[in-house]
C-alpha cells in the first residue's frame, strides 16, 4: 500500500509568550521568557513561586459566561489555539467533507484546576457530595478534541492521547498515520495544557521537579546550563492542521512543511528519570529517521525536549551524539522550553510549531539563560545559546518525552 504524503497547512498557539502565531514567533526569535511570578493564587507557602503563566488572556474575548462555566482552562485554550489554527488553514467549512476531518488532541493532565477546585469544595462542606454537574465533563482529557470536534462539526476520528509530556507528539503522530493510511483528509491535531495550579505547582514541587529560582524567575529555564536546577511549568496550547497533500493542492492551499515521519519509543527504565544512556531516546530518533525514509545527515535542527533538569539534558544530548555521530556538530541543537517552560502535554504541539516557523523563517530560535557551562556536555555541539542563528533548514526534528518513560520523536520538511 502506498502511504499518502501528509502536510501541515494552519497553525495556532497561545503560549506564555504570545497568544498567537505571529506573537509567539515574535517570542520565539527575540529570545523571550515567559517565566514570571504566579498570578493566579498566593504563592507565599509553595518552594516554586513563579511559572510561565498565559498573559493578558481575558475569557470574555471568547465566550459566553456560559461557557466559561462549562469550559475548564486546558479546554479554552484548546478551542483558542485550534480555532487559530483552522482559520489559518483557510478552508471553506461549507465545502469540506466533515466525515473525514477528525480531532486528535494530546492532554498530560486535563482539567487539574477543575478536579482540584471540586475536591476542595467537598472538603470544606459538611460531606454531603453536592458536586458541580459539569465536573466530570470539564475534567476529562477527551473534552477538549470532544469540544473542536462540536464546534466544528468534524465527524472524523476524536479521541485525546494521555502520555504526560508526549501527549501532543503522540497526537500529531496518531493523525499523520491516519492521513497516511487514507482514513483521514484532515486532523485538527494539537495538544493544551493548564496545570499552574496550586496542586499542580505543590505536586511537582514534591517530586523536586520544579526550578526554586524565585529571585530570577525569567532566567530559571536554562537548559544544558551546568546551574540548572529543574524546568519551569508553563501552560498553553498548540494546534496544528495536518492534511493529505493532494486535498490541500486542490484547494490551493498555504503549505508550511511536509510531515515526513514519526518515531516512538519507551525507556523501559523509570517513572520520571530518564535512561542514563538514553537508550530510549536513541530509539525513538532512529526510528523517527528510518520512518521518514531519511537519514541522520539530513536533518539541520534538533528543538530538543531540553527540559533544563540536571539528568534530562544530559541523557539527551549523549543520544543525539550516539545517532549523530560526526554530524551532530553540524546540527543546530535547541530548546524553546528556556522561553515558554514546559507545557507538559501541550509541549510536543507547541515545539513543533516552532519548528515548522524556523524552518519557514530560517533562523533557529536560541536557548536562552545560558550562563555556565556543563562539563558533562560535548562542547562541539551548536546548542544556539541566547542568540537565534540563522540559517537555511530543509529538515528539522522535535523530541518531546514524558513521565513513563514514553519518547516521540517528529520530522518535518521543508517543500518547496
Amino acid at each position: 500500500m502506498e502511504l499518502k504524503r501528509v502536510v501541515v497547512t494552519g497553525l495556532g498557539a497561545l503560549t506564555p509568550i504570545g497568544n498567537n502565531i505571529k506573537e509567539y514567533w515574535e517570542g520565539l526569535s527575540t529570545g523571550k521568557s515567559g517565566a514570571a511570578p504566579i498570578t493566579y493564587y498566593d504563592t507565599e507557602k509553595f518552594k516554586t513561586k513563579f511559572a510561565c503563566e498565559i498573559k493578558n488572556f481575558d475569557t470574555n474575548d471568547y465566550f459566553d459566561r456560559k461557557e466559561v462555566r462549562r469550559l475548564d482552562k486546558f479546554t479554552q485554550y484548546a478551542l483558542v489555539a485550534s480555532d487559530e489554527a483552522i482559520a489559518d488553514a483557510g478552508f471553506d467549512l461549507e465545502k469540506l467533507d466533515k466525515t473525514r476531518v477528525g480531532v486528535i488532541w494530546g492532554a498530560g493532565i486535563g482539567g487539574l484546576e477543575t478536579f482540584q477546585n471540586e475536591v476542595i469544595a467537598y472538603a470544606k462542606g459538611d460531606g454531603t457530595p453536592r458536586f458541580n454537574p459539569f465536573f466530570i465533563p470539564k475534567m476529562i482529557a477527551d473534552i477538549a478534541p470532544g469540544n473542536i470536534s462540536i464546534k466544528h462539526g468534524f465527524m472524523g476520528p476524536n479521541y485525546a492521547t494521555a502520555s504526560a509530556c508526549a501527549s501532543s507528539a503522540n497526537a500529531i503522530i496518531d493523525a499523520l498515520n491516519y492521513i497516511r493510511l487514507g482514513y483521514s483528509d484532515v486532523i485538527v491535531t494539537g495538544g493544551s495544557e493548564a496545570a499552574v495550579t496550586e496542586a499542580g505547582m505543590g505536586g511537582f514541587n514534591a517530586m523536586h521537579a520544579l526550578s526554586t529560582r524565585n529571585e530570577s524567575p525569567e532566567t530559571a529555564s536554562r537548559p544544558f546550563d551546568a546551574t540548572r536546577d529543574g524546568f519551569v511549568l508553563g501552560e498553553g496550547a498548540g494546534s496544528l492542521i495536518l492534511e493529505e497533500y493532494e486535498h490541500a493542492k486542490a484547494r490551493g492551499a498555504k503549505i508550511y512543511a511536509e510531515v515526513v515521519g514519526g518515531g516512538l519509543s519507551s525507556d523501559a527504565y523509570h517513572m520520571t528519570a530518564p535512561h542514563p544512556d538514553g537508550i530510549g531516546v536513541i530509539a525513538v530518533m532512529k526510528n523517527c529517521i528510518e520512518n521518514a525514509g531519511l537519514t541522520p545527515e539530513d536533518v539541520d535542527a534538533i528543538n530538543t525536549h531540553g527540559t533544563s533538569t540536571p539528568l534530562g539534558d544530559v541523557a539527551e544530548l549523549k543520544a543525539i551524539k550516539q545517532v549523530f555521530g560526526d554530524h551532530a556538530k553540524n546540527i543546530n541543537i535547541n530548546s524553546t522550553k528556556s522561553m515558554t517552560g514546559h507545557l507538559l502535554g501541550a509541549a510536543g504541539a507547541v515545539e513543533a510549531i516552532a519548528s515548522i516557523l524556523a524552518m519557514g523563517h530560517s533562523l533557529v530560535p536560541p536557548t536562552i539563560n545560558h550562563e555556565v557551562v556543563d562539563e558533562n556536555i560535548d562542547p562541539e555541539l551548536n546548542l544556539t545559546l541566547n542568540k537565534a542563528q540563522e540559517r537555511k533548514l530543509n529538515v528539522v526534528m522535535s523530541n518531546t518525552f514524558g513521565f513513563g518513560g514514553h519518547n516521540a520523536c517528529v520530522l518535518f520538511k521543508r517543500l518547496d
